[in-house]
């Protein structure tokens, strides 16, 4: 695990949030797919993301199994809505009190993927804080791409993100 292509760590007054930036080898639609269909979430994200993608729609994000028994997440399924969603260039939801913002653009090598995040209480206060938190992104986002790379299905739970959380530490 190498700590390059660290995000940024943003500020709004009170607001708190994460930007990251990667170039994938992959059209804008290929990546689409890996950030919302349910058969590639589950390779780099710690949740399903269930209902309607259109602006709007209720969802539930059900924490994976394997998640929910690593890390003995209480509330195991959370709630959020479509902010926008505008196919293959803007997916933006909320996840319980988080804000999650996928923008897409093509690039001649493939997609340029630029992922902002406005954490709330929870993400800020739990047990894994900012650093955490930007460290479990951080880790998420190497699993989409190494996915969409090799079709390849990783654990998100067994790897080592202590680097990376002090890192993120050195950023906050």
């Amino acid at each position: 695990m190498t700590t390059d292509r660290l995000g940024a760590v943003l500020a709004d007054g009170e607001r708190r949030g994460l930007r990251f930036e990667r170039l994938l080898r992959h059209p804008p639609e290929a990546v689409w797919r890996a950030l919302t269909e349910s058969e590639h979430l589950a390779a780099w994200f710690p949740a399903d993301i269930v209902g309607e993608r259109r602006a709007g729609a209720e969802l539930t994000l059900p924490f994976w199994p394997e998640h929910v028994a690593a890390y003995d997440i209480e509330q195991p399924v959370l709630t959020g809505r479509v902010l926008a969603c505008d196919p293959p260039r803007l997916w933006e939801l909320t996840w319980d009190s988080d804000v999650l913002r996928f923008e897409l653009h093509p690039d001649p090598a493939g997609t340029r993927l630029v992922f902002t995040t406005w954490l709330g209480a929870q993400s800020l206060d739990g047990p894994a804080g900012l650093a955490g938190t930007a460290a479990g992104y951080h880790v998420c986002l190497d699993a989409l791409e190494r996915r969409l790379d090799t079709g390849a299905d990783g654990s998100l739970v067994d790897v080592d993100v202590a680097p990376l959380e002090a890192a993120y530490a050195e950023l906050t």
